[in-house]
């Protein structure tokens, strides 16, 4: 009997399947930790991360993946009906033993991981959460290759019943991304108000620089401005409008801004609440120096003459 030859269009399809799943599967995961760290932080983590820049990537890496895989995936099988002998070529059972050999790798380490962290007494629900998500995932992936290579899949009505079930689950997460991140004018307008922030933040930091050399605060934030280093005072994203400066003491200062929104998840039980004793004054989800509300803002800094002492002159040669 002769073997079924694999064309080029069959190497093409199931690597490019395969490829497509891997990335899908692995979007799901990040999605479903970062809900997780959303609605239960883990108060021993300093470092979560951006939540929304994970949001954000693994769901534009699902809204491309998934379609592609669930279109390959119609291709193959209408292939199948009109050849059955090609559900044994070789190069297609290589892949799915493959994939079969890394759904049970990720699902022995995710076991590990959870009896490591239980003898660390670190077995948290958030930890518990994330394992589930990885054990389900990876555990449906397994259980689908395990029965298609040991049945007629184009025979059976299962495939399409697995991809109706996968195409609910991930418009589900894709929609609660959604909801926690907010729509694409949303998420823009968070971007402007964190270049909003870093803006003062760099005000701030020239602003003491003046004051450690000059032991007084500028009179406004033109003065600021150096043709050596190249230093301009940023202004608003939006509107190019200069910020708020306001000299209050000899060594007090506040700037304002206006914002579009609240502080990303500042006024939910989220990783704004979380305080890190690392925390050098970069905005980030963990600092609660720069929250605010939507509308105008000031911030009110006073200048410890202690802990910003005036740097020492080298001695004149």
């Amino acid at each position: 009997m002769t073997e079924l030859r694999t064309s080029p269009k069959d190497v093409f399809l199931h690597l490019l399947m395969m490829v497509t799943l891997y990335i899908g599967v692995i979007s799901l995961i990040a999605l479903s930790f970062a809900y997780v760290d959303y609605w239960h932080p883990d108060l021993l983590n300093y470092y979560p991360g951006n939540i929304l820049d994970t949001i954000r990537f693994s769901s534009s890496m699902l809204i491309v993946s998934f379609p592609l895989f669930l279109l390959l995936s119609w291709f193959i099988q209408k292939d199948l009906r009109k050849n059955p002998k090609k559900h044994d070529l070789r190069f297609s059972k290589w892949l799915i033993y493959l994939t079969l050999l890394v759904a049970a790798i990720t699902i022995i380490i995710d076991l590990i991981q959870l009896v490591n962290r239980f003898y660390a007494g670190d077995l948290t629900l958030p930890f518990f959460l994330k394992v589930l998500s990885v054990l389900i995932l990876a555990g449906a992936v397994f259980g689908y290759y395990i029965w298609d290579v040991q049945s007629e899949p184009h025979k059976s009505k299962v495939p399409g019943i697995v991809g109706w079930a996968s195409s609910f689950l991930v418009l589900g997460m894709l929609v609660l991304g959604f909801f926690v991140a907010g729509s694409p004018a949303k998420q823009r307008e968070i971007r402007m108000d964190e270049r909003r922030v870093n803006d003062l933040q760099m005000l701030q930091s020239e602003i003491i620089n003046y004051w450690q050399l000059k032991q007084v605060l500028p009179s406004d934030l033109d003065q600021l401005k150096n043709k050596i280093s190249g230093f301009i005072p940023p202004r608003d994203p939006e509107t190019d409008s200069a910020y708020d400066y306001k000299v209050l003491a000899p060594f007090q200062f506040e700037l304002c801004a206006t914002f579009n929104s609240p502080s990303p998840f500042g006024s939910t039980k989220s990783l704004a609440r979380i305080p890190s004793p690392y925390d050098k004054g970069y905005y980030n989800s963990s600092n609660e120096v720069w929250d605010h509300d939507a509308g105008l803002k000031c911030f009110e800094r006073t200048i410890d003459p202690e802990l910003y002492p005036k740097p020492s002159q080298p001695a004149i040669r």
